[in-house]
């Protein structure tokens, strides 16, 4: 079973944005990682990439993609993809089930 991560519509319509005004958009996908470090143990990183890995999971909406690595994806399982646009500033930002705390800003997360 291929587990389930999800991207809203509002990530997916930023995602576009970003990759047509880079150079080359054709090529580009954007990367969701999920690293150890961060202030509870894990963070979660997002850059555009061009190289697709043989064993990448492809996620694809609204014309956006957006690659993970196995690993991380089983940390992402049923998490779903979100761009948060506030006057604080705009962000990509995770909901993860599978978090049990996360940090003030979102970008890193314990597990229990």
């Amino acid at each position: 079973m291929t587990p389930s991560f999800r991207i809203s519509s509002a990530a997916a319509a930023r995602i576009v944005e970003i990759v047509k005004a880079q150079p080359n958009p054709d090529a580009l996908a954007l990367r969701v990682s999920v690293l150890a470090g961060g202030c509870n143990g894990f963070q979660y990183q997002f850059k555009l990439d061009g190289e697709q890995h043989p064993d990448d999971h492809i996620i694809e909406q609204d014309n956006a993609r957006v690659l993970i690595d196995p690993e991380s994806l089983e940390l992402l399982e049923g998490a779903e993809l979100e761009f948060v646009d506030k006057l604080m500033g705009a962000h990509f930002t995770i909901s993860n089930p599978n978090a049990a705390s996360a940090c003030g800003c979102g970008s890193s997360f314990s597990i229990v």
